[in-house]
């Protein structure tokens, strides 16, 4: 197997994982009843089910994107879902080293339709169906890239990730540095990550704090188009194990592109933070989703209450650019902290013990605050789980609160 070259690597591997998926003890017996995705289609001759029915995954923007639509064609506007679909298709025209893998990536066109068309135009060596065995393709892919190719894991959530989480802290993470820096292992874990809509509590959770705890991943949450294309680009052309986190909500909404972000070789720099709104009197720090509750907050503190709030689009979680952090709050004397993550040992706690260890201390003007998600798991409940995550109005009311602004 080292002997081989290029992609024709990965089926060897492939047809190993898929022998040994079939007939091996793959999770338990009656789990290879349920799998009957698109790998299996040809070979069993049966239909092919959804494997995101199979799991109970809701269809949110899952037909969402029925035609592909370009900046070009749409007025300067992309979604991030074709965002996603264009970082890939360029990195794999530009690298033939790079491939996909993942359940439904190819023949039904993604769960999310982010890689629609790709399976046409790379042929299924590099868009490559997987059962459900998230540890077998996870190890697989880790294998390609100690190997010397560049895969792009997706999980159909991040939730399904601890299923292969050894592989990725144990495996990933660590291999080059316990080989002497002599082994590499470039890889990408890519998929949705954080609440969706309805899925409950083994759905929903944010694996921010998770993954950004281990040395030797780095790891970046996008908020909108250009945020999605230029860091999977940078994740993708990265020496190093990446965690992309992006959010099955944000994947049908559209966001302005710049001439520059329409580029093949528009690239955003892991590790560093973008203030997307300017403001004097607090600092609201954020990443992916809960961005846009940020926004609706600061436009109503602005409108109802003259109070200018500054928002940071984190970007990128380890690592952290600590640099923005502090010099805004060196401005604004405030610091809130908002994420979708549970309230213990999240982001929001590293951002509150940046700002008691660094010179940022000595510019408060109030305790550091968080808006986190309820301790408690997801509910089901549509207006329970509405009241278990961060909203504009429970934004509003902290930034208030650090404020000292009495309730009106």
């Amino acid at each position: 197997m080292q002997s081989l070259e290029g992609p024709s690597k990965i089926h060897v591997i492939v047809k190993y994982i898929y022998i040994s998926t079939v007939y091996g003890n793959v999770r338990n017996a009656s789990s290879h009843k349920k799998m009957t995705g698109s790998l299996f289609k040809n070979i069993f001759k049966i239909p092919a089910l959804s494997i995101s029915k199979q799991r109970g995954l809701s269809n949110v923007g899952v037909f969402a994107m029925q035609k592909r639509l370009f900046a070009s064609s749409n007025d300067g506007q992309m979604t991030v879902r074709e965002a996603l679909n264009a970082a890939l298709d360029e990195e794999l025209t530009r690298d033939e080293r790079v491939f996909l893998i993942g359940e439904e990536v190819a023949q039904y066109n993604g769960a999310y339709k982010v890689s629609k068309g790709l399976l046409d135009k790379f042929g299924p060596k590099r868009i490559i169906d997987t059962p459900i065995t998230e540890s077998g393709f996870t190890g697989l892919a880790i294998g390609a890239a100690l190997s010397g190719l560049r895969p792009i894991c997706e999980f159909m959530t991040f939730n399904f990730s601890m299923q292969a989480i050894d592989q990725v802290v144990n495996s990933a993470a660590k291999v080059h540095y316990m080989a002497g820096g002599l082994v590499p292992c470039p890889i990408v874990f890519r998929g949705p990550n954080g609440s969706a809509a309805g899925v409950a509590a083994q759905h929903s959770q944010d694996y921010a704090a998770w993954y950004g705890a281990i040395p030797g991943l780095k790891v970046v949450s996008p908020w909108d188009s250009e945020d999605a294309k230029g860091l999977l680009k940078s994740a993708i052309r990265d020496p190093n194990p990446v965690v992309v986190l992006e959010n099955e909500l944000q994947y049908g909404i559209s966001f302005p592109m710049s001439e520059e972000a329409m580029s093949p070789d528009f690239l955003l720099p892991i590790g560093k933070a973008k203030i997307i709104r300017e403001g004097k009197d607090a600092t609201v720090v954020s990443y992916s989703r809960t961005i846009n509750f940020c926004i609706e907050a600061a436009e109503k503190l602005q409108a109802d209450e003259g109070i200018s709030v500054e928002i940071i689009n984190l970007r990128s979680i380890r690592p952290l650019d600590t640099n923005t952090i502090v010099n805004s709050v060196k401005k604004t004397n405030h610091l809130i902290s908002v994420e979708s993550g549970f309230p213990h040992f999240g982001v929001g706690s590293e951002i509150c013990a940046l700002a008691m260890e660094t010179e940022a201390f000595d510019y408060l003007d109030a305790p550091v605050e968080r808006v986190t998600s309820a301790d408690v798991p997801t509910p089901y409940a549509q207006n329970i789980e509405y009241m278990s995550f961060p909203n504009a109005e429970v934004i509003v009311k902290v930034v208030k609160r650090s404020l000292y602004r009495k309730k009106k």
